[in-house]
């Protein structure tokens, strides 16, 4: 069973950046960011997407997903649950880096 902490907490540091981003910049990064969101609820298992519903709430989807994601690997045991960590933080340090 894997840590979620680091992915929590880079989840909501993430979010908050979004949060207070200016207009201008959530039209370029609000897409990628709403990637993000569905990748990591697609990595805890969601059933249905992640909806488009505008830039402003999209930190919010990203927290929202990562916590949801940090649940599934609470439960999780095996290389298969580190990797899918793995790949969350990394996705999560391409969008930060944008």
């Amino acid at each position: 069973m894997p840590d979620p902490t680091p992915l929590v907490a880079a989840a909501e540091r993430l979010a908050d950046r979004f949060r207070a981003m200016p207009q201008s910049a959530l039209a370029r990064k609000a897409p990628p960011a709403l990637a993000l969101a569905r990748a990591l609820a697609r990595a805890a298992g969601s059933p249905g997407e992640v909806p488009d519903i505008g830039g402003f709430v999209v930190g919010d989807q990203i927290a929202v997903t990562a916590h949801d994601l940090a649940l599934a690997l609470a439960e999780a045991e095996g290389p298969e649950a580190d990797r899918t960590l793995a790949d969350a933080l990394t996705a999560i340090a391409e969008v930060a880096a944008l």
